[in-house]
């Protein structure tokens, strides 16, 4: 590690989860490096303070991002942890994620008090979700319920769940994990029924692209399996609608050297739902080529006319 880099400042958000995220990194990253002080610099986002609406209708993920970059580039923060579902796929000039560490569960988890899964609802059962993704993946599979959003941090959807505000809530497992609340977890989505977002369930780290001090710091944290993944899901989105607020879902797997990227998106009503998936070798082909394959295929059976009619009816 560079002399220069023996104090770094982590921006991060103030919920539990992102102060999970960031605690977890600060304790790596000084494990990693004896004698190296890390500190975290809590913040709010714009993502954060307006919880009135969805997402979608204030102008995507990338809100909660915004003032993390700012403290990065005017240097009161030397880097930032993020849910790389979270991240927009096309970065600000001048910053770049230095590391993905090793990927969580990525699936999407069914939290109910009184129902064991999807398939156990009754019809017009309430389910609280965030994500315009799940919401169209759902209804496509089960019309007759009841999709409503549910915005706030993990520990404020599962209390509207407990005071019976719905009958079940759709969260990203990973989240549920890292917070210890894994036993509230009915069951999991496997992704050919619930794709999941693009990144998710994996850390990125962002910094500034002329940190090379902080680059090299974080570079113990990376997994190439997991950066390898993220960045075909990502360049598959990017390819066909940039940081774009309708239902789009990407989720990439390695095994035995071959890479599967699927994809899809939707209308959020879930009425039309287009697919594709593609194979790669990964030692043949570049993670962006693969995305693009996949991106291409989606487009070839109608996915541009799909995302603007979703853009339409968010």
């Amino acid at each position: 590690m560079p002399a220069t880099a023996r104090r770094l400042v982590i921006a991060t958000r103030e919920s539990a989860l992102a102060l999970w995220q960031a605690e977890h990194v600060r304790d790596r990253l000084q494990a990693a490096h004896p004698g190296l002080e890390v500190s975290l610099l809590g913040m709010t986002t714009e993502g954060d303070r307006r919880l009135g609406t969805t997402l979608a209708r204030i102008g995507g993920k990338g809100l909660f991002v915004k003032e993390l970059e700012e403290a990065l580039m005017d240097g009161r923060a030397d880097l930032a942890v993020h849910s790389m579902k979270d991240v927009p796929v096309n970065l600000p000039d001048g910053f770049v994620i230095a590391a993905v560490s090793q990927r969580e569960d990525p699936r999407d988890a069914f939290v109910s008090n009184h129902h064991a899964d999807i398939n156990s609802l009754p019809a017009g059962a309430r389910v609280g979700t965030s994500s315009l993704r799940r919401e169209a993946q759902l209804r496509a599979r089960r019309p007759d319920l009841v999709v409503r959003p549910v915005r706030g941090n993990v520990q404020t959807r599962l209390r509207k769940l407990d005071e019976g505000e719905f009958d079940a809530i759709l969260l990203a497992a990973a989240g549920l994990k890292r917070l210890g609340l894994g036993a509230r977890i009915r069951s999991l989505l496997e992704p050919a029924a619930s794709l999941p977002a693009v990144g998710q369930g994996a850390l990125g780290i962002e910094c500034r692209a002329d940190r090379a001090d902080v680059i090299e710091a974080v570079s113990v944290l990376a997994d190439a399996e997991t950066w390898w993944c993220v960045r075909a899901e990502r360049a598959m989105s990017r390819a066909l609608a940039g940081n774009c607020t309708a239902p789009l879902g990407g989720y990439a797997t390695i095994e035995g050297g071959v890479a599967t990227l699927s994809g899809f998106v939707a209308l959020p009503d879930g009425s039309r739902i287009e697919r594709a998936a593609e194979q790669a070798r990964t030692d043949t082909l570049d993670a962006e080529d693969l995305g693009a394959r996949v991106a291409q295929s989606l487009t070839q059976a109608g996915a541009l006319e799909v995302l603007k009619l979703a853009e339409g009816m968010v």
